[in-house]
């Protein structure tokens, strides 16, 4: 009771600037809110109109003059399916993969019995500040027989050495007295690892996984390097910037009166603003729907250790 009534006091006695403190912080976070969803719904509504209108400018939140023919552009290439299939498979595979990866050599260089941790993680840390290189890292990719391979999305990214140091330091708050009960039952490593570590660490998993999941599926240069002979290997991505980079050399020794003119002889016809901004909605649309399913985990993970039990 003295507590409730301490309080009560203190917030009467501060009532005012509490007041300008709310006023001020819930019109910062509006105004921060439009600035950061204001470009996402202007391309959204970009997006959907007509490439002729959208040459004029004055495309704000609504599209001027609707039209699915951007759309009809993109997704009308042969190649966007396979290659929306592909990203999919790449995503999945290697976001479980990574992260499954990452997890166990996280945990074996959390362990304080473990002889090489010290120089394990030196090792893995250097990699993050002292890297081979292009040539090096293809001649690699070369002589492991990944070229021309649906593999070499993966394989490489099993281990990501950021992610190893998220999780690590997760593993180390865990109590060791669930370690040392789990082993007086007779538990091995293995069995701790799949029941008691993978359960605990869901937060900081879930993180990771959104990371390296974003990864994968924006990722084109590594289509670029080594599948780009491989058109059934291509992901969506590349295939977005090659129909840009088509869209450009139209439209290339044009000018915009031209331009103007010719979009106004078709009213499907599509530009370089209107394919990029229609771009944008397909390959951010997949991420901004599994968002919501792992936010929650997210936005754990993302405080943890920001206060220690």
């Amino acid at each position: 009771m003295a507590q409730r009534r301490f309080f009560k006091a203190t917030r009467h006695h501060s009532g005012v600037g509490d007041y300008l403190f709310d006023i001020f912080n819930y019109t910062f976070l509006v105004i921060l809110c439009v600035v950061m969803l204001y470009p996402f719904l202007n391309q959204l509504a970009v997006s959907f109109n007509e490439a002729s209108d959208s040459l004029r400018g004055g495309i704000y939140l609504w599209p001027r003059a609707f039209t699915w023919a951007n759309y009809e552009h993109v997704f009308g290439e042969a190649s966007i399916v396979n290659s929306f299939f592909i990203s999919v498979l790449r995503t999945i595979i290697g976001t479980l993969t990574s992260v499954l990866g990452t997890a166990m050599v996280a945990y074996t260089i959390s362990r304080k019995d473990f002889v090489l941790k010290k120089f394990v993680t030196i090792a893995f840390v250097l990699t993050m500040y002292f890297n081979g290189g292009l040539i090096p890292n293809y001649l690699l990719v070369k002589e492991l027989n990944l070229l021309d391979s649906f593999w070499v999305y993966i394989v490489p990214g099993i281990i990501g050495v950021f992610n190893l140091i998220v999780i690590r330091s997760f593993i180390e708050g865990i109590p060791d007295s669930l370690f040392e009960s789990a082993k007086i039952d007779g538990a091995g490593d293995f069995t701790i690892f799949i029941k008691i570590v993978l359960p605990l660490s869901l937060p900081v998993l879930a993180t990771v996984s959104l990371f390296v999941a974003v990864y994968q599926w924006n990722s084109w240069f590594d289509v670029f390097l080594y599948n780009s002979s491989s058109a059934n290997l291509s992901t969506l991505q590349y295939e977005l910037m090659k129909i840009l980079q088509n869209s450009n050399a139209s439209m290339s020794g044009k000018t915009a009166a031209d331009a103007f003119a010719n979009a106004n002889a078709s009213a499907n016809m599509v530009s370089p603003t209107s394919i990029r901004a229609t771009m944008t909605i397909v390959a951010s649309l997949p991420i901004i729907m599994v968002y919501p399913f792992l936010q929650k985990y997210f936005v754990k993970g993302l405080t943890l250790g920001g206060v220690k039990g």
